[in-house]
């Protein structure tokens, strides 16, 4: 499958963008703190291969897409940023696909312009009530512990690569995953500007206010780590009445993100994945066909009538 690599100015900086397919639906592929478009690499063909058009963007800070010293990196800023870009690719009408923090962008892109955003599959979102997670938490507090001319002669390595091994799970060659992820953070100043992106994994009470009126279809990969349990959709007034093993948090997440966004319909997808992987990495064939199914599911069949006969 052909991908078209392109660099497209959004005021600040450039972004880094790959385009797969054209003329299908559009899916929007938004990664999340630390990763990059690369997290698409295994699902993009797939969707493309199914017909949709698929857009992975590289966040600014992110991946082969600028990183301003100046520039803001809020989820709202990357909103707008990501707005730019698809309105220089002449997009609208999109689902986005967001994995993690890409989530808050992604929803502050359906406020921001309601007309362009059809709806939003979040893939593992953070808790909203949570922010920045404890990963990151994790990581701020290693960094203040680690000496600075540690920081200088390793880089980021330290405070990524756990969180990034813990988070690729089984997936089939970490080393070579771990050392594409650290790749944009290498050098005496990738420990910094790692940090930088994180202090940015927040939600402002204004951001907050800002999802009010958002009104999209919006379903969440939940992953509650049972490899003997089929996935299921829930929503929030059935996941009251469900036992769900493994899936501690996973209620109150459906009920958060719900809250967040109280004029949406939102369901969660709980599958077998572990909880916060990164599913593109450990689950590329069963997530695209869920983001197909979602974009355009499947018509309900109708069992035929009875009518009194015999066979």
């Amino acid at each position: 499958m052909y991908t078209e690599h392109l660099h497209i100015p959004v005021g600040v900086g450039t972004l880094h963008v790959e385009r797969r397919g054209r003329g299908g639906p559009a899916i929007v592929l938004l990664h999340g703190f630390a990763t990059c478009a690369f997290l698409w690499r295994d699902v993009a063909p797939r969707l493309a291969a199914a017909g949709f058009t698929t857009v992975a963007i590289d966040l600014l800070g992110h991946g082969e897409s600028d990183r301003p010293d100046d520039a803001p990196y809020s989820p709202s800023a990357q909103a707008d940023y990501v707005d730019r870009a698809l309105t220089a690719l002449r997009l609208g009408d999109v689902t986005v696909v967001a994995q993690d923090a890409g989530a808050l962008a992604a929803a502050l892109l359906a406020s921001h312009r309601p007309s362009r955003v059809r709806s939003l599959f979040l893939v593992e979102p953070p808790d909203p009530e949570e922010l920045p997670g404890p990963m990151i938490r994790a990581m701020q507090r290693s960094s203040a512990l680690t000496a600075l001319s540690a920081n200088a002669l390793f880089g980021a390595r330290p405070l990524l690569e756990p969180w990034v091994l813990e988070r690729l799970g089984d997936a089939q060659e970490p080393d070579r995953l771990l050392a594409r992820y650290l790749a944009p953070f290498v050098g005496s100043n990738g420990a910094a500007e790692l940090l930088q992106l994180a202090s940015h994994v927040v939600f402002t009470d204004t951001e907050r206010r800002q999802l009010v009126d958002v009104a999209v279809e919006t379903t969440l990969w939940l992953g509650r780590g049972d490899p003997t349990g089929a996935s299921a959709v829930v929503t929030p007034e059935t996941a009251k009445s469900m036992s769900m093993p493994h899936t501690t948090g996973t209620r109150e997440l459906l009920d958060r993100w719900s809250a967040l966004l109280p004029s949406s319909r939102v369901q969660a997808r709980v599958t077998a994945t572990p909880p916060g992987s990164l599913v593109a990495e450990v689950a590329a064939k069963a997530l695209a066909e869920a983001i197909h199914q979602f974009v355009e599911p499947e018509p309900a069949t109708t069992a035929p009538a009875n009518d009194g006969g015999t066979a």
